[in-house]
């Protein structure tokens, strides 16, 4: 499995699903889609599906398309990824799709099989889709990877729960976690340097929090690429293969625009062909990179190995 960079192409076209009768007007934009499974999942018709779309304005749907009729094991993934999505208290919202019931959303789409994973946000495919079962470790990885990749484009916005949960009381949003409030205040408006002095605080307390950390690496990333020209950084990179300042800002670069093995593989050789201070400035660098992208991150488990092999 891997990551792709959260992008903007084209909206999705509707056009090719049946418009609910006349008379029949379309829920407001934003509002909870009919049949929630739970507080973040909603089975997911073709008349409720503009809806759910629009709802992804303010937060990622998570789609998984599946059909009990041709893969039975698609409909335990389905409520598989349901569940992770519920641990992130609204985050994202998961709309479950069996293409049995909703042909039209399937086609409008061109879904090519089933199972499929594919997360939306702002009515846009924000990422490729993910076909085929994602074992539990995967998709909490992914999920995980997701919400560090908007907590550091400063998108910290929550779905609101489905009616078939429990409402907040007094109409109030759902909880934020308060340890990470702050942090995520400070990138939603563009307060880089704040967001890392926040997540700085949460490690210096507790070096154990591995989402803070994870936080923190992101934060640093965006902070050093805060204004860089990225052909220039390229350019300079390569007429320069040994400055390490030169090389590390494009690996940033490559992390922040999703190819994180890119920017591992150009750190490791970096690695290899330096030595002494620059080799280690290199080594630490790198490191830093892993706990931006996640340990657990078979990306991360390959560029370790791969390290390891560059040192020794």
């Amino acid at each position: 499995m891997t990551q792709q960079p959260f992008s903007r192409p084209g909206a999705i076209d509707l056009s090719g699903l049946q418009q609910p009768p006349a008379g029949d007007a379309p829920p407001p934009a934003g509002a909870p889609v009919a049949s929630g499974r739970s507080a973040y999942s909603t089975d997911v018709t073709e008349e409720s599906f503009q809806s759910l779309l629009e709802s992804s304005v303010t937060a990622p749907v998570v789609l998984v398309f599946y059909s009990p009729s041709r893969v039975p094991e698609s409909a335990t993934y389905a409520q598989d990824v349901a569940a992770a999505v519920e641990g992130y208290e609204g985050r994202f919202l998961a709309g479950l799709v069996d293409i049995d019931q909703a042909p039209g959303i399937a086609q409008s789409l061109q879904i090519p099989q089933v199972p499929l994973l594919m997360v939306i946000l702002e009515g846009r495919p924000a990422a490729q889709p993910i076909p085929g079962v994602l074992k539990p470790d995967e998709v909490s990885t992914l999920l995980n990877q997701l919400a560090q990749g908007l907590t550091a484009q400063g998108i910290t916005s929550r779905h609101q729960p489905l009616a078939a949960a429990p409402a907040a009381e007094d109409g109030e949003e759902p909880a934020v976690d308060p340890r990470y409030a702050a942090a995520e205040t400070a990138l939603e408006a563009n307060d880089v340097d704040g967001a890392v002095a926040e997540y700085q605080r949460l490690v210096d307390a507790n070096p154990a929090d591995a989402e803070a950390a994870a936080g923190l690496a992101m934060a640093k990333v965006l902070q050093r690429t805060q204004g860089v020209d990225l052909e220039a950084a390229r350019a300079a990179a390569s007429a320069s293969p040994d400055d390490v300042d030169a090389q590390t800002l494009v690996a940033d670069l490559d992390l922040l625009g999703g190819q994180a093995d890119d920017a591992f593989t150009r750190l490791v050789d970096l690695v290899r062909r330096t030595a002494g201070d620059e080799r280690n400035r290199a080594r630490e660098h790198l490191l830093g990179l892993f706990a931006a992208v996640g340990n657990d991150d078979p990306r991360v488990l390959r560029g370790r190995q791969n390290l390891a092999s560059a040192l020794f």
